[in-house]
């Protein structure tokens, strides 16, 4: 080998002697080895934003849920509210008179309107017929006792009903009813109502949703009490007409 290319040999065996085997990828400037710090991918910094970004959208979600629950349930008082005001009598004869009458049958309290057929032969009758002719004294009795006032007329066959004409004291006694009967819808309302915001609170204290979030959800709670409680009133009026109307 000659002298010249020896030489050169041996310049560069030292040269790669100089460098160091480092687990980090690293880089030569300027003769000095310097680390490379890897660098994140742009697409691993998208990744804490989706997360938040999903669970506001799942916390939204659960808070329509609730305004729905709520509304859902308000829509059902009202409901009960139409179903409790029509078993008040109004001096003119209506088969919803029956509605809260039950009678035993087979074991089985059953409400009369499953067992019979109810009628109005005139403005101021009912009458009862009931699908089994063995329960029509059961039915009778029921009817006696369900504190409605009536005094059944059992001719074997059927069931005859006569409806009195109010008097000025029963009438004042049937509003008073009205009223209460109003008043507890009213309330169901308001249960329903702190249910619901309370339910949304405990999402805010947790973190769950927002301030603004939390106070549109309660406003919509709201908005919806608001109006029910304004059907209630509006449907009590219409039935309290009723019993005034001679």
């Amino acid at each position: 080998m000659k002298l010249s290319t020896l030489s050169a040999f041996l310049a560069l065996a030292s040269q790669a002697s100089a460098f160091t085997i480092s687990s980090s990828p690293t880089a030569i400037s300027n003769g000095v080895h310097r680390s490379i710090t890897p660098t994140a991918h742009p697409i691993n910094n998208l990744t804490p934003h989706c997360t938040s970004t999903t669970a506001l959208f799942m916390s939204q979600e659960e808070m329509d849920l609730i305004t729905m629950d709520c509304e859902e349930r308000m829509d059902k008082t009202m409901a009960s509210l139409a179903e409790n005001l029509a078993t008040i009598r109004t001096g003119r004869a209506n088969p919803n008179m029956l509605d809260r009458v039950e009678c035993d049958y087979y074991g089985a309290m059953t409400p009369l309107s499953q067992m019979a057929t109810i009628s109005v032969p005139s403005s101021q009758q009912l009458q009862v017929s009931p699908f089994d002719k063995s329960v029509l004294n059961d039915i009778e009795k029921a009817i006696i006792y369900s504190g409605l006032g009536f005094t059944p007329n059992n001719d074997g066959s059927v069931i005859r009903i006569n409806i009195p004409q109010l008097t000025e004291e029963r009438r004042k006694e049937l509003l008073k009813q009205c009223k209460s009967i109003g008043e507890e819808a009213k309330v169901a309302i308001r249960n329903i109502r702190r249910d619901g915001v309370d339910n949304i609170k405990k999402m805010e204290k947790n973190g769950d949703l927002g301030k603004d979030q939390a106070l549109d959800g309660q406003d919509a709670i709201q908005k919806s009490t608001d109006e029910h409680v304004k059907m209630i009133d509006e449907t009590v009026a219409k039935k309290e007409k009723e019993v005034t109307t001679l």
